[in-house]
């Protein structure tokens, strides 16, 4: 009798369009890291459209994620985070399938990671796929893609939107390889938070993602995609840093990092900026997608209404208490006053500081604060995704997470990525382990992430995630909390305020400011 050896039991072979990989089973699935969808982003390919990978001969191991993309660090550096390859290979993806059996035909879910589009990858502990894999029995690719200067800046004489169509390009990899991994390329979600929905947001209206995905899912979807001429003007200042031109040819010689670190320095003027940039300078987020006419011909909101996308089912929502993360990070949770409230309610509100007191007469000058920023940066831009698919022939399904983060004594409140370690299952993560304190996620914790792997791949299997379709006659929406609920969306107040808002590029307010 022979017994099969340990490369034979373990170490699953898959060949792909580029050449064969080699994985790992691990916990019952078989998981394969670190694979190229794309050449590297370098020489004379850095700053052009992604390119198809060069083959390779032999079998490949993909036992490791690949580096990440260059990205800001803040205080812990700026090429990638500690412990993971270096290397210029960013542009691979990762796949976790409970078997590589091309007759297997299971869904796909395509994990887009957020970051403000300047940091992340999809090496991080925080996506760590095998519970979605295995809860869901289907098949999750992540992936990276080209972040802050080197994937969104304005450069002259290179494609605008660089990290979107890397991200296209991974999709179309999923297409053509995905079904040897035991996945149906007939059934793929996008799947995204923050910059990652608003990423998902952009494929919906890009011309070139089109066909590439039956389903999407976007948690909290930011607002901010800049108009060409905001995006120029924000590259020149950029390219400035370094006493540059924002053009290829300047900026081909210069290493990675030194662009990373002129988007650091960019950062901390940005809120001085305000009459030049507008609703952008605050955000210190020198980076959005472009609506440049081309790649990106139009808003999400705008292309959905006209029925870009009606073809595609759409999940989407947001967290109730979104901005606290941040006001917590700058160490304010809790303690903004009169002044930076009135200032908040000037900068964002869409009928004037005078109709959000009206609506809310009863809250403090930092729940006002929390509340239109929360609104103009997440809620209502994800809110009008939903609508924008409806006008358009499409079907949405709407949630909003309102369970609180446990750590604060719950002064956190339902914020920003609480979703993130909620759907991965992921508690020790170092967000996560902020958002609860540091403790073992509670069973009440674990139950409500069951809750968001269940509704999230039953929605990647069939399309429904086990709750009505959004309309604006009930205008029903899930409830996700400790006792989830299927009720009218909850934030009725702001709903009406924005009743109406176009969620329009970001513009160049005074180029002379």
């Amino acid at each position: 009798m022979t017994i099969p050896g340990p490369a034979e039991s373990v170490e699953p072979v898959v060949r792909t369009s580029s050449g064969a990989v080699r994985g790992r089973t691990e916990d019952g699935l078989t998981v394969f890291r670190g694979i190229p969808f794309a050449q590297p982003p370098v020489g004379d390919a850095r700053f052009a459209a992604p390119r198809r990978p060069r083959p390779w001969d032999g079998v490949r191991d993909a036992y490791d994620f690949g580096p990440p993309p260059p990205q800001d660090l803040g205080a812990a550096g700026t090429a990638g985070p500690p412990d993971v390859p270096g290397g210029d290979d960013w542009l691979t993806v990762n796949v976790w399938t409970p078997a590589p059996d091309p007759a297997a035909h299971r869904p796909v879910m395509v994990w887009i990671h957020g970051g403000a589009y300047k940091m992340g990858h999809s090496g991080s502990p925080a996506y760590d796929a095998r519970r979605i894999a295995a809860d869901g029995d289907l098949v999750v690719v992540t992936l990276n893609y080209r972040l802050g200067m080197e994937g969104f800046a304005h450069i002259e004489g290179a494609p605008a939107n660089r990290g979107l169509l890397d991200q296209i390009a991974a999709l179309a990899w999923v297409q053509d390889n995905i079904a040897a991994f035991g996945g149906d390329p007939d059934q793929v979600t996008i799947f995204g938070e923050s910059a990652g929905a608003g990423s998902v947001a952009a494929l919906l209206a890009m011309p070139r993602a089109a066909g590439l995905f039956r389903r999407a899912v976007a948690q909290s979807v930011p607002g901010t995609f800049f108009s060409a001429a905001l995006a120029a003007d924000i590259g020149t200042a950029l390219a400035a840093e370094l006493g540059l031109r924002p053009t290829v040819e300047d900026l081909s010689e210069i290493t990675p990092d030194q662009l990373v670190k002129a988007g650091q320095a960019l950062a901390p003027k940005m809120p001085g900026n305000v009459s030049r940039w507008g609703q952008a300078a605050p955000t210190v987020t020198p980076y959005a997608p472009v609506v440049d006419g081309e790649f990106l011909p139009v808003t999400p909101w705008q292309a959905l209404t006209s029925g870009a996308a009606r073809d595609v089912d759409l999940l989407v929502g947001h967290n109730r208490d979104e901005n606290r993360l941040f006001t917590a990070m700058a160490g304010k949770l809790g303690q903004i006053g009169e002044d930076r409230a009135s200032a908040a309610l000037r900068l964002y509100a869409p009928g004037g500081e005078a109709a959000y007191r009206a609506a809310f007469p009863d809250a403090s000058a930092n729940d006002l604060y929390e509340r239109v920023q929360t609104d103009w940066l997440f809620a209502m831009p994800s809110l009008h995704l939903a609508e924008a698919h409806l006008a358009g022939g499409g079907r949405s399904h709407v949630y909003e997470l309102t369970w609180p983060a446990p750590a604060f004594d719950g002064a956190l409140g339902a914020c920003h990525a609480l979703d993130i370690p909620l759907l991965f299952g992921t508690f020790q993560e170092s967000l996560a382990l902020l958002q609860f304190g540091g403790a073992e996620p509670s069973e009440e914790a674990l139950a409500l992430s069951a809750r968001f792997r269940s509704s999230w791949t039953a929605f990647a299997r069939t399309g429904d995630p086990g709750w009505p379709a959004y309309d604006t006659g009930q205008r029903l929406a899930r409830v996700f909390d400790a006792e989830p609920a299927v009720a009218p969306y909850p934030e009725e107040a702001s709903r009406r305020l924005w009743e109406g808002y176009e969620f329009a590029p970001l513009p160049l307010v005074d180029p002379k400011a």
